[in-house]
């Protein structure tokens, strides 16, 4: 697992490449390697995620009749739908950029999409921790939300001129295939597996 110090490399890489300097894919690992250890990008998130699935198994169990338990297969259950919905949006990306002729970005795309779920996820998490604590802020919470989603475009988006420039479609369908299936999925996965607040 990358240590800290190479992570935070990684995010400045990301910064860099935000701000429209190509320097910052000097700090990225795009080879081979660097793509399949972006992966670690979810162990990076595993302590955001758990307070996300602590604050899902919250909401469940609130609308479920008192004395309910769940049990550790709710987490189980949980992580399954994370799995699958980290995975699905990136073979789609994948599949989408063969299907534009420009398959050979698919490994910086894949570890810029990897690694910048890292800052945003904790982002994230800090925003569950506001509604856990203050939970009449639950408004202001749900406009943060959105304002952070927002940025998660623009950021994501930015980036991706850097690597399909003069293609304004294909990163506006990447940056839908990042988000969209992924969203879609959750609920369904979430419902099916009866893990989905009433």
């Amino acid at each position: 697992m990358p240590p800290s110090s190479e992570v935070a490399f990684y995010l400045r890489g990301l910064w860099l490449l935000f701000l429209g300097k190509k320097e910052g894919l000097r700090l990225l690992d795009i080879s081979d390697r660097g793509m399949l250890r972006s992966f670690y990008a979810a162990l990076w998130c595993l302590p955001s995620m758990a307070l996300s699935w602590y604050w899902w198994h919250e909401a469940y169990l609130s609308g479920m009749p008192e004395g309910v338990r769940t049990g550790a297969i709710f987490f189980v259950r949980l992580a399954i739908v994370e799995a699958i919905c980290w995975m699905v949006p990136l073979v789609l990306i994948g599949l989408l950029l063969v299907a534009f002729g420009v398959r050979d970005r698919f490994q910086a795309i894949i570890v810029v999409a990897n690694w910048l779920s890292v800052p945003f996820s904790y982002a994230y998490s800090l925003l569950i921790l506001i509604a856990l604590f203050l939970p009449a802020l639950h408004g202001l919470v749900a406009i943060l939300w959105f304002a952070l989603l927002l940025s998660l475009v623009f950021a994501f988006s930015r980036i991706l001129r850097l690597f399909v420039r003069d293609q304004p479609l294909l990163v506006t369908a990447l940056v839908m295939t990042l988000l969209v299936p992924g969203m879609i999925l959750s609920e369904l996965l979430q419902r099916f597996l009866g893990i989905y607040p009433t």
